[in-house]
């Protein structure tokens, strides 16, 4: 925990706080944009079924741009001015660090993602949405967003800890809020291949076209367990394999 305070510390002059909120202000916005639109042309879209289809599409878009940026500032401060060699120097151990900076990230994007639903959950309820807010449905959401999160945040961090340039970190960042965004597009079997695309795969509503309107359907918990287990196991992959290379380089 103390590891963790600290790497919490060393971002308060980075502007990091400001720099999520901003980027989670224009995601709520653009939501709420879309959401405005789609009710004024058919009130009976006025559904959270909706709400939450959008902001899951629009999680698959900025997320994985947000959580670029959040890894690289975290993990970039080791890179400038030699800071590795001087806290390696002490007791502190790279697995240490790695982990801390790693459990830094996903605090920051917890907080993210906690942010996000309150804010639809009071867009919602201001608009008078006929039914009542849908706890579960959140809660799944909230926990779909999470666990995608955190298999993002850990092959950021394995770039970012591995590669010194960080604009190659972010540019991998771009490409996955690109793929998260028009994942849906492609076949299941190739679209499972990518990890930015289950921003939208774990959504607890996922949208069909039939006789030219969009129905939103509420999937069922059974049927995204293999595919959150599956992810479980890959991201424990990615942050095993990350640690102990960024473990063996050299400085």
């Amino acid at each position: 925990m103390k590891i963790i305070s600290i790497e919490l510390y060393k971002l308060r002059h980075k502007r990091i706080t400001l720099m999520l909120i901003l980027f989670l202000f224009v995601e709520i916005a653009w939501t709420f944009m879309a959401t405005s639109k789609s009710i004024s042309r058919n009130p009976e879209n006025a559904t959270w079924e909706m709400l939450i289809a959008i902001i899951a599409s629009m999680n698959g878009l900025f997320l994985p741009i947000l959580t670029a940026i959040c890894v690289s500032r975290i993990c970039d401060m080791e890179h400038k001015g030699d800071t590795l060699k001087l806290l390696l120097s002490t007791s502190m151990k790279r697995g240490e660090l790695y982990a801390a900076k790693y459990v830094s990230a996903a605090i920051l994007m917890l907080l993210v993602s906690i942010l996000q639903i309150f804010s639809i959950m009071i867009f919602g309820i201001i608009n008078n949405f006929k039914e009542s807010v849908p706890l579960f449905l959140f809660v799944r959401l909230l926990i779909g967003t999470t666990l995608t999160s955190l298999i993002v945040i850990a092959f950021q961090q394995w770039i970012s800890m591995a590669v010194k340039n960080q604009a190659f970190s972010l540019c991998l960042g771009m490409i996955g809020g690109f793929i998260g965004m028009t994942a849906d597009l492609f076949p299941a079997k190739v679209r499972s291949l990518f990890i930015w695309s289950y921003y939208t795969g774990l959504s607890p509503v996922t949208q069909s076209y039939a006789n030219e309107k969009i129905q939103f359907i509420i999937r069922d918990v059974s049927s995204l367990i293999p595919a959150m287990a599956a992810l479980i196991v890959v991201g424990i992959c990615i942050y095993m394999v990350g640690s102990f290379q960024v473990s063996r380089q050299e400085i």
